[in-house]
């Protein structure tokens, strides 16, 4: 029985040729193709520039140390999240504080960070869950009274678009904030295999994040006084997060298909907004008039009589050959994070929704045949366990 994931990579012939034709160049690390793949994302961002590194995590990494964090500081940021977002804020001594969604959709609100904020928060790290856009503009207006640095997480959101004074703002435009990440693993919205990128309109803050990429090293000619062609100058202790030319050009290549990926996920976003409409079970996730999600997940809710029976459907499911899959469990409930003294009941709407959540499959390779085949998996699960028809 073939197992239909809940996403994969697409690779085509022409992502395969433009890598092959890289690794048969003179240059397949630190080469032209870095650059023009930087280019190519923000000119498609709307960003004046962008970076790009060997993963999402890195990108992280690297934008909150060029935010300034440290020792002492706070950063605030969603507990429905992967791992590597507040892990990042932790690789610079700084504490994650966290704060809850919104009922509908698993977003922080303004309303929630306010409560949160304090006199040592210093970044705030929204998530554009599932690639629905945060309220931008109002996490924009509380950070700056406060002179607060904002790093938007859109790993998740590559292609997503939200609404600014009448006018379709990209994700990573950086319109309401100082840097957005990006990762290009292969179940996102395009992949170089492993990768990420930030996006930033700082001139200082894109020198800085380059310089974190390798080591912490300015090399640029006019940054450094001249001492000799060959002088470089270590300025930060940064990192070998370089990525390649080949992981590169496949994102140049991918970058094209870009919005017909998205496409494809609307289409079949609506072929089971169509199955499941007005069905006992479950709710379904719905954009909002003020954004468009592109689409990274399909979030089904488990109706109130039935969350507490989520690990039965989600066994049941994945037996009938559904990789369904859970995003995520709260991660202060994690051993780690609790013991640095976080405590289960932070964030009631976030933990409502972990108990509730499980995402089916949603990728642009689907073919017809999976997605039917995926709506009768699910009619069959819920209708054997429960007797009533969706």
């Amino acid at each position: 029985m073939k197992l239909i994931p809940y996403g994969k990579q697409h690779i085509d012939k022409e992502d395969i040729a433009a890598v092959a034709d890289v690794l048969a160049s003179d240059w397949i690390t630190q080469g032209p193709k870095i650059n023009e793949f930087e280019e190519k994302l923000a000119t498609y961002c709307g960003s004046k520039y962008a970076v790009a590194v060997s993963s999402g995590t890195a990108a992280l990494h690297v934008a909150c140390i060029a935010a300034g964090l440290k020792t002492g500081d706070e950063a605030i940021t969603s507990p429905i999240t992967f791992l590597a977002t507040s892990n990042s804020v932790l690789y610079t001594g700084a504490s994650p504080v966290f704060a809850d969604t919104s009922r509908e959709l698993p977003n922080i609100t303004p309303t929630e960070i306010r409560k949160k904020i304090t006199a040592r928060t210093k970044v705030i790290l929204p998530v554009h869950f599932a690639g629905f856009p945060c309220d931008m503009e109002g996490i924009a207006k509380l950070a700056r009274k406060k002179r607060i640095s904002i790093i938007e997480d859109a790993c998740h959101a590559l292609g997503a678009e939200y609404k600014d004074s009448n006018k379709w703002i990209n994700v990573g435009s950086c319109r309401h904030s100082d840097m957005t990440v990006f990762s290009f693993h292969p179940v996102k919205h395009i992949t170089t295999g492993e990768g990420g990128a930030i996006t930033t309109n700082s001139k200082g803050l894109y020198e800085k994040l380059k310089a974190l990429r390798s080591h912490g090293v300015y090399k640029t000619p006019g940054i450094i006084r001249k001492k000799g062609p060959w002088y470089y100058e270590m300025r930060h202790l940064g990192f070998n997060y370089r990525i390649t030319d080949f992981q590169c050009v496949l994102g140049i290549s991918q970058l094209k298909k870009l919005d017909k990926f998205i496409l494809k996920r609307r289409e079949i976003v609506n072929l089971y907004k169509d199955a499941f409409e007005n069905n006992d079970f479950f709710d379904t996730t719905e954009e909002r008039d003020c954004s468009r999600s592109s689409w990274h997940l399909y979030p089904i809710k488990l109706k109130d009589k039935y969350k507490n029976k989520k690990e039965k459907i989600f066994t049941k499911l994945r037996k009938k050959g559904l990789g369904v899959q859970v995003h995520y469990v709260p991660v202060y409930w994690q051993p780690y994070y609790r013991d640095l003294g976080h405590k289960n009941g932070l964030c009631p709407n976030a933990e409502d929704f972990y108990r509730r959540e499980i995402s089916i499959p949603l990728y642009p390779s689907m073919k017809k045949v999976d997605i039917k085949r995926a709506v009768m998996i699910i009619d069959e699960v819920f209708n054997g366990l429960y007797g009533k028809k969706s």
